[in-house]
């Protein structure tokens, strides 16, 4: 379950790399824009895989 959380963050992270530097959605992109139900559905996902990430953040070791 972790590394599917950790997996769909960096999506998450990916995509937000890409509207940050191109100001381009790669899901919205590829799905036909924001307001189509599988992107919301994707964002709602990779939300929830950050929530569940906050439970195990105090295991990450800090060097």
């Amino acid at each position: 379950m972790r590394k599917t959380a950790l997996i769909l963050l960096i999506i998450g992270g990916l995509n937000w790399l890409l509207v940050g530097l191109f100001e381009w959605d790669l899901l919205g992109g590829l799905f036909g824009g924001m307001d189509e139900f599988i992107p919301r559905l994707v964002y709602i996902i990779v939300g929830l895989a950050a929530l569940y990430a906050l439970s195990f953040i105090d295991k990450v070791d800090d060097e």
